[in-house]
């Protein structure tokens, strides 16, 4: 979410962290307070919707996102914001100057007061777009009061409710008219994202539970509603005044973790369904010179990836705005630092700083590949800085030329106010903006909203996914956790329904799951067979000679490991659809990596051995060693070709 090119917010943020000044977060409403019920779908004369050329659900295949029928489905977006909250911080909360660009959404989508649902439906579909990010704060997810009957001025069959209620309505009204829907967590409290003010990270202010539970509610909520495709888990997680959020080191600033708590509580528990959207570190460091900074964004990826459930469902996000850059938080003045802001680089700089924060993530046959969706970047009508509107033709262009998706924000704001809206309302209901021949913008977002790309049936590619029990389980097979603890007091690890155990650190408890080569291996059958001694490794088939080993039964294959400290407990194998009696090979990892020619899946387990069947292969067996002086994780693995 932007500040104007001044940066005011950003440079707060600087002050606080450079005075460790202590801030009040906006209190969010208890945990115990009423919630509303759904009304009654308020389909706000939208009873005629659009006839949508795409069917939900959506998933992807590789860095592709696909409707239900395979069709690629590309995010041409916009953020409709305000039901986020509007009020910056200072000054009164019920004086509009006290809100952003004067802009009182009194927590719901702006323009409910100025223009009524169905015109709005109308403009959004003029514009191109095809796809609305819809902020939501979690306070007001409890609020219990309704907004003031002005606030919705044009849309009065809406008066009374609450801004959960008016949620609901618009959810409705963009689902009607064939919009897909992805609802986006953008703020704790209802006040203006991003600097220092109580919406740091998704538990600034409240617990990690609270805020998963918040998502549970919200997902079941929209279950039922057919073009909510997506979870957007949390905007621009960044430092607070003391400390950083990270990206895999299991402690309450866990980014990486919480985004996984989050997504298998969604999948499992409310709507397995939506599409679940990860945004990387949006900032970490104090901007000073000299001191470390800057935009992780997507970069811990390459090394840490996640491993939902439903392993098709998994699409991150990033952001990119011209004042920012690779390590420029966007403030002037105070906090400014001597780093390059976006908007500095040329045009060849600027796509390897894209290619290097996120759209690396697009590469194909990696444990990360995944569609990037860039759900915020933007500029404003009114920009007169060459560099700025420079920036806005090449990152226009670079999205264009790899066949992006992207959500400009925002969508929706106040003539005389906000002008980085795409459309603008005055009071009247009349609309300006990105339709208008007057608008600098318009040329570049033309020429985005045009661009050819991949359209129609999407191939399905191999897939591969990363198992890691570096603080828990990871038992990501729904299949295997219906069976209950099959390995009590040990970390646990099973790919995901689908896919089979590929490649295993020596040290570390990585794994490496995938489906390529024979596809789904496993059989219907629901028994599986938890190994712990040698009782399947035949007469004379002895594969790795002095080391114990776990050998799946004749007719079975591995899809997981358990650990006990580093020492392997048990190894999960289960019967295969058909008998794969291929010959085998031992593949050695103790002392060195031993993974095939092109480095398929990516390194998995970064700074450890590691090794890895071929895709023409499947794993079968685990070997390890108790020795004393020696490390007594996996040391091999019985690689058997596939039938």
């Amino acid at each position: 979410m932007p500040t104007p090119p001044a940066a005011l917010r950003l440079a707060v943020t600087a002050v606080g962290l450079l005075l460790t000044a202590t801030t009040g977060a906006t209190a969010t409403a208890s945990a115990s307070a009423a919630v509303p019920p759904r009304t009654a779908p308020a389909r706000v004369g939208v009873d005629e919707p659009d006839q949508a050329a795409w069917s939900a659900p959506l998933s992807t295949r590789g860095r592709y996102i696909v409707d239900a029928h395979g069709d690629r489905f590309r995010l041409k977006g916009a953020n409709w914001d305000g039901a986020q909250g509007s009020w910056t911080g200072s000054g009164s909360a019920a004086d509009p100057a006290g809100h952003h660009a004067g802009q009182d959404s009194h927590g719901i989508p702006l323009g409910l007061d100025r223009v009524p649902l169905p015109r709005l439906m109308a403009d959004f579909h003029q514009s191109g777009i095809n796809t609305i990010r819809l902020p939501f704060s979690n306070e007001m997810i409890h609020s219990t009061a309704p907004v003031p009957d002005g606030a919705v001025a044009a849309n009065p069959e809406l008066r009374g409710r609450t801004p959960l209620e008016i949620y609901d309505a618009v959810v409705e009204a963009l689902s009607n008219s064939g919009f897909a829907v992805v609802l986006n967590n953008h703020t704790n409290t209802s006040r203006w994202c991003c600097g220092i003010d109580g919406n740091e990270r998704w538990n600034s202010g409240q617990s990690t539970e609270r805020w998963a539970d918040d998502w549970v509610f919200m997902a079941r909520r929209y279950a039922s509603v057919p073009r909510v495709v997506g979870a957007d888990l949390y905007n621009e997680v960044r430092r607070d005044v003391l400390d950083d959020p990270n990206w895999g080191l299991g402690d309450d600033h866990d980014w990486y973790g919480a985004a996984q708590l989050a997504a298998d509580r969604i999948l499992t528990e409310a709507n397995p369904r939506l599409l679940i959207v990860i945004e990387g570190i949006n900032w970490t460091g104090v901007p000073v010179d000299g001191l470390p900074h800057g935009r992780p964004v997507l970069t811990p990826a390459r090394t840490l990836s996640h491993t939902l459930l439903d392993a098709r469902k998994l699409v991150y996000s990033a952001h990119f705005y011209g004042y920012t850059g690779p390590r420029h938080s966007g403030a002037t003045g105070l906090g400014e630092t001597h780093d390059a802001r976006y908007q500095d680089l040329s045009r060849a700089e600027l796509a390897a700083a894209l290619d290097d924060e996120a759209f690396f993530v697009e590469e194909t046959g990696r444990h990360y590949t995944a569609p990037v969706w860039v759900s915020e970047f933007g500029i404003g009508s009114n920009e007169t800085n060459a560099a700025a509107r420079t920036w806005f033709g090449h990152v226009t262009d670079y999205f264009a030329d790899h066949d992006a998706d992207f959500a400009f924000w925002p969508l929706v704001g106040f003539e005389g106010h906000d002008d980085w809206a795409l459309l603008r309302y005055d009071a009247a209901g009349h609309r300006s903006g990105i339709l208008d021949p007057g608008d600098w913008r318009a040329t570049a977002w033309q020429r985005l909203m045009s661009s050819p790309g991949t359209t129609g049936p999407v191939a399905s590619v191999p897939l591969w996914r990363m198992l890691s029990t570096d603080h828990g389980d990871a038992v990501m097979s729904p299949r295997v956790r219906a069976t209950g603890d099959w390995d009590p007091g040990a970390y646990k690890a099973a790919c995901p329904d689908g896919t089979g155990l590929a490649g295993l650190s020596h040290t570390g408890g990585r794994g490496l799951c995938a489906d390529a080569g024979a596809g789904d291996l496993r059989a219907a059958d629901a028994r599986q067979t938890v190994v712990t001694d040698e009782r399947h490794v035949p007469a004379g088939g002895d594969w790795a000679s002095g080391y114990t080993k776990y050998q799946c039964p004749a007719g079975e294959f591995l899809i997981g490991y358990s650990l006990r400290g580093e020492r392997v407990s048990a190894a999960l194998c289960v019967p295969a659809r058909t008998a794969p009696a291929g010959a085998g090979r031992t593949v050695w990892f103790d002392r060195s990596d031993n993974r095939p020619a092109g480095g398929a899946g990516g390194d998995f387990a970064y700074g450890a051995f590691k090794g890895q069947c071929a895709t023409t292969e499947y794993a079968a067996g685990i070997a390890f060693t108790t020795r004393v002086g020696s490390r007594p994780g996996p040391a091999a693995l019985l690689c058997r070709t596939l039938p």
